[in-house]
């Protein structure tokens, strides 16, 4: 898919951070814009910031089936097809140790990241088959988890391990499978993201709670400056420019868009190496102190 212009195109957790970049990004080149985001205040703030009649919001809770299959309904009730399908909502547990998380942690996160990813390609996928137009997937995932994993990210980490696996069998069956569709794995890189993703307790379902005082993530500063203890220098990203990245992966059919790939081939290369001599694959060294 070269060419966005009046193409329809969804993205869930839109209201914020990298996907509303997305959202400006898909209406600056064109498309017709679905904003899916769990929180109605933030919809509310967004849309009238995109100041673009291509553009429109719907509440939609990822982690049920039934909120993302009314999305679908709605989607191609309003535009009558949906051509790209950004599954991007995402949600983070506090840094610990495995034995010190809490069963709700692993719910919680797994549920939207992991089957947020499923619950979309189940209600789009088959609908984007059945039109026979051409399409594309590309779900979120994090090198945290899908290229190397930071040890104290656990549920974090093993989520978007999940989200790129699934990533992978789905785009080598829609090609085997001979559909018009194809999937992408969108790995946020460049830097330090100032995202959403950093207070995302504030959108914790209270069926899903902690019995610990709630403890926010670290500021992106303060992840930025454990990097640097390790001898890790990185800068912010900046957004726009990363969604710029990720429409051009789409247009160029990569299966991974990730800025920096190649460094990321050699990490991976380094953790395959360490697999081949039954060691750990990670490097204990370039843990950052969280």
């Amino acid at each position: 898919m070269k060419n966005f212009k009046d193409k329809v195109a969804v993205v869930t957790g839109g209201a914020s951070g990298i996907g509303q970049a997305i959202v400006r990004a898909l209406l600056a080149e064109g498309a017709k814009v679905v904003v899916a985001d769990v929180e109605q205040k933030a919809l509310d703030k967004a849309l009238p910031g995109f100041a673009s009649a291509n553009v429109s919001g719907f509440v939609t809770d990822v982690a049920k089936a039934e909120s993302v299959e009314a999305l679908a309904e709605h989607v191609f009730a309003k535009h009558g097809a949906c051509h790209l399908l950004f599954n991007n909502a995402g949600v983070a547990a506090v840094s610990c140790n495995i034995w010190e998380t809490e069963v709700n942690d692993w719910k919680w996160v797994h549920g939207v990241n992991v089957m947020g990813v499923v619950h979309g390609i189940l209600a789009f996928v088959p609908r984007m088959i059945a039109s026979g137009e051409e399409g594309h997937i590309i779900n979120t995932s994090s090198g945290d988890g899908g290229i190397s994993p930071l040890p104290y990210q656990s549920v974090y980490a093993s989520s978007k391990a999940a989200v790129s696996i699934t990533t992978e069998c789905l785009a080598a069956q829609l090609q085997s499978e001979g559909t018009k569709l194809r999937a992408s794995v969108f790995y946020p890189s460049g830097g330090v993201l100032a995202t959403g993703i950093w207070t995302t307790h504030r959108n914790r379902p209270a069926d899903l709670p902690t019995k610990r005082e709630v403890q926010p993530l670290p500021t992106p500063e303060d992840f930025k400056k454990a990097l640097a203890d390790k001898g890790i220098d990185l800068q912010f990203q900046d957004l726009d420019e990363l969604a710029a990245y990720c429409l051009d992966g789409v247009r160029e059919q990569r299966f991974v868009i990730m800025i920096g790939v190649d460094g990321a081939a050699a990490e991976l290369h380094d953790r395959a190496d360490r697999i081949g001599r039954a060691e750990l694959p990670i490097d204990l060294a370039h843990i950052p102190a969280m």
